[in-house]
């Protein structure tokens, strides 16, 4: 890896996966001047062909390990479910000094994927979220900007070589983002709360209106706070069927904690007490007035 004052400069990423995260991820190295050369593929060939089109990559690779030759960062933007394939597809090119990161919204699974299929090599990955999407994907929506202000959370493991965590840091630092570092365990506990049961119940919502013989009516009345609160309810299903399949575990227990809130708003208006409803809903509403985006540092 060749350096310049102030950040690293890679000679070749590897992208693997041509949508909005790593088609933007590509976008802002090249932007930041930290790579010579994107070398991209994705299942797609289509989508590869038009990643290349639109400068998002610059050689179109015809497999995973080919876009992986040569290059000294490589990024996974693939889905959860799609990681292990993929680890297995590009691990005879990966060398002692190749940075490995990932995009997935859950870290566990991700990383017991790494273990079993890199072995020895396990320390050259760093695995990483960053806290940032759109509800468009596809590479048509890579933008540059979109990883500017955002946390990305970094959940390195006990054989992470601290060079190559040092390096991500780097890269993540020189797209405008800022680090958090939490345990994996800990990391997809939190996210199970704040992202993956919030695009479930935003599903599940648009699920019970349009399952209702008036549901499209209901919908025809809707305003802006339904718009704001359903937004989510748009993101790629692919994508979100993988995380939210991947996080089971984490995800369940929230779903617990939730139904029980839910239980207890039910009670109190079946009971026809609305002081008890409005504890309820003054405990919410403070708690909403109080917080502040990435105001609060996760506990790993």
């Amino acid at each position: 890896m060749a350096s310049s004052p102030g950040s690293p400069v890679f000679e070749q990423l590897g992208l693997i996966g041509c949508g909005l995260m790593g088609g933007s991820f590509a976008l802002a190295l090249k932007r930041a001047g930290m790579v010579k050369r994107v070398v991209g593929y994705s299942k797609s060939p289509s989508t590869t062909e038009r990643a290349r089109q639109l400068g998002v990559i610059d050689v179109e690779a015809p497999s995973a390990l080919l876009a992986v030759s040569g290059a000294d960062l490589v990024l996974l933007a693939v889905p959860v479910a799609a990681t292990e394939a993929t680890f297995k597809a590009i691990r005879h090119l990966i060398g002692p000094n190749t940075l490995v990161m990932d995009v997935g919204s859950t870290k566990r699974e991700v990383i017991d994927a790494a273990r079993r299929v890199l072995r020895d090599q396990v320390g050259v990955f760093v695995p990483a979220h960053p806290i940032a999407g759109k509800e468009l994907s596809g590479v048509e929506h890579a933008d540059p900007e979109l990883y500017q202000g955002r946390q990305v959370v970094l959940t390195p493991i006990e054989r992470t070589l601290t060079a190559q965590l040092g390096r991500a840091q780097q890269v993540w630092t020189a797209l405008g983002c800022q680090i958090k570092q939490m345990s994996p365990e800990a990391h997809d506990a939190a996210y199970a709360a704040v992202s993956h049961l919030p695009h479930m119940i935003a599903f599940a919502l648009m699920n019970a209106i349009t399952g209702q013989a008036q549901g499209e009516a209901f919908l025809s009345l809707a305003g802006p706070g339904f718009r704001d609160f359903t937004r989510i309810a748009a993101s790629d299903p692919s994508v979100w069927r993988d995380i939210l399949a991947s996080n089971r575990e984490e995800l369940l227990a929230q779903s617990r904690h939730f139904q029980r809130a839910l239980h207890a708003f039910e009670t109190a208006i079946a009971a026809g007490n609305p002081d008890a409803l409005e504890v309820l809903i003054e405990q919410a509403s403070e708690a909403r007035a109080t917080w502040r985006m990435n105001a609060v540092k996760p506990q790993s």
